[in-house]
């Protein structure tokens, strides 16, 4: 492992850079196109109710790589060019904002529905109180699966290696057939994704017992 540090160190830099880079951006992505499709789940328009219903259903149901291939394929041939890491920040994102969508529908369903009732009694519209009042204490309730999420979106940007994105694993596959130590490349690639998921994940441990601590 040392030896691979040692000498491909700058490669795997520039990849976990760019793996840190696509999370990021299809993390925040993924939360407001994920909550957008929640709040369209239980508004009362059926319109809306049923597009949310699509969204969620067709993209949870079809494999990351299928959608990642698409953006890196059928998307530069009939519209416009895009490299892999677009592609493959695109398609994590869209994949990862479905599964934010039914994690956050399922905390607005758990508030009561007489907090909407109170303060669209005290005044408020549909969508103060849905900002104001509900998504609050929504997002409390589902801060623990959302960390799961937010967690297996970095693993799942692994998927950059198979459109050319430059990540840690595409960076990882050139060493190991380049160095033909296969073994020690997927340790030193494995670490350093631990080196991004353990901190977020025991971040998320303690962002949830501060929660629960002021709840009470």
């Amino acid at each position: 492992m040392i030896n691979i540090i040692a000498s491909h160190g700058s490669e795997l830099l520039s990849g976990l850079g760019q793996t840190v880079l696509c999370s990021v951006i299809a993390l925040f992505f993924s939360l407001i196109i994920g909550s957008m499709f929640a709040i369209f789940e239980v508004l009362p328009s059926k319109v809306l109710h049923t597009i949310g219903r699509i969204y969620v259903e067709v993209v949870r149901n079809i494999p990351l790589l299928v959608v990642t291939m698409f953006f890196y394929i059928v998307i530069p041939q009939y519209v416009a060019s895009i490299n892999g890491f677009v592609a493959g920040t695109i398609g994590l994102t869209i994949y990862t904002s479905a599964f934010i969508a039914e994690t956050v529908r399922a905390g607005i369903q758990s508030v009561s529905g007489g907090q909407m009732e109170a303060a669209r009694s005290n005044g408020m519209t549909y969508w103060q109180a849905m900002r104001y009042i509900v998504l609050p204490q929504a997002f409390k309730i589902v801060i623990p699966p959302l960390g799961n999420q937010f967690i297996n979106l970095v693993k799942n940007s692994s998927v950059l290696a198979f459109v050319a994105g430059f990540d840690l694993m595409y960076v990882g596959n050139d060493i190991a057939s380049t160095s033909f130590d296969t073994i020690n490349s997927y340790l030193v690639v494995g670490v350093m994704y631990l080196i991004i998921t353990m901190p977020l994940s025991y971040y998320m441990r303690y962002l949830e017992k501060r929660t629960n601590r002021g709840a009470a």
